[in-house]
């Protein structure tokens, strides 16, 4: 009985139940993701700002105040090169496609300096007429020295200005054989150079011979002939100037070249050919010879080198 009383009572099952949070769903992924989304925008938005130049943002704002008139009819911003719509950008030459301010300040850096160097070549071309002029007031007021007016020639050249003193026969530079100079020259060349300090231009003195042989040179053996006679020349020149008060700074080259560069090349053994040149250089010309590079020498044009021919007297021998 017992175990039948038993197996009847009945079986109670308790169930627990635990409290939780209240269901809220997903709608917080969504905020994020709305968030993320603005904050990528917003950066985004700053990059695009950095890196806009002030015409294109002078463009957008002109775009929005009036859209149909920036479409129709440009400006700076308004379009890319791919757009039928007439384009703008900082550089007012161009009528479609924008450009980089990189190119526009290398264009404009370009033209400056173009600009600079021809306005630089301009001044310095007007100082050495200027020079020339004062050269030449300065022979014709000094009653002497216009006696040598006929052995003077002056005339501008791709290097500079350039101031000839040719030899004449009545009237030799330098001493016969020699690189002593005539009383006359000492004179003259002293006027020279306190006449060529006063302009910042170096000189290339450039001594000449004509073509006859020195007197006893031993041709090929190393002997004394018009290579070392036009370079002594021209030496004696220099000093003279400097005593004259040209800076020693001032003198960059000195030449001996003989006859090499006539000044009558249809008769090389003329009077005319033994001459000195004072080369009062340009700028340009300046950098070549600092450059290491030839200084082009020119001839005389043809109608001085008549002028100076008629001036000159039959050769002598030991020039």
């Amino acid at each position: 009985m017992a175990g039948d009383a038993k197996k009847l009572q009945p079986i109670i099952v308790k169930r627990i139940k635990k409290g939780g949070h209240a269901a809220h769903g997903g709608a917080w992924k969504i905020a994020y993701a709305d968030f993320v989304t603005a904050m990528m925008a917003f950066f985004l938005l700053m990059w695009l700002l950095g890196s806009t130049t002030e015409g294109d943002k002078k463009g957008i704002a002109d775009y929005f105040a009036s859209p149909l008139k920036v479409a129709m009819l440009g400006g700076s911003g308004s379009g890319d090169s791919s757009s039928v719509v007439k384009g703008g950008g900082t550089d007012l030459t161009r009528t479609t496609g924008q450009v980089k301010q990189g190119e526009i300040e290398a264009k404009r850096s370009t033209i400056n300096l173009r600009i600079l160097k021809a306005e630089q070549q301009r001044a310095e071309a007007a100082r050495l007429e200027q020079l020339k002029r004062k050269v030449e007031e300065k022979l014709a007021g000094n009653e002497r020295l216009a006696m040598m007016r006929s052995q003077i020639l002056l005339d501008m050249t791709a290097e500079g200005l350039r101031i000839q003193i040719v030899d004449d026969e009545g009237r030799p530079m330098f001493a016969s054989g020699s690189g002593e100079l005539q009383p006359h020259m000492h004179e003259l060349l002293r006027e020279l150079g306190a006449t060529l300090a006063a302009v910042p231009n170096r000189l290339t003195i450039e001594g000449h011979t004509d073509a006859t042989p020195f007197p006893g040179g031993a041709r090929g053996l190393g002997g004394y002939s018009n290579w070392e006679l036009s370079a002594d020349r021209a030496n004696a020149t220099r000093r003279e100037l400097l005593v004259g008060g040209l800076p020693d700074e001032h003198v960059l080259r000195v030449l001996g070249l003989a006859a090499s560069v006539p000044f009558l090349p249809a008769d090389p053994r003329a009077a005319a050919n033994r001459r000195m040149s004072l080369i009062v250089m340009n700028r340009d010309a300046e950098e070549r010879a600092l450059r290491g590079g030839a200084v082009p020498v020119e001839p005389a044009a043809p109608d001085e080198a008549g002028a100076a021919a008629a001036h000159s007297s039959p050769i002598r021998p030991d020039r």
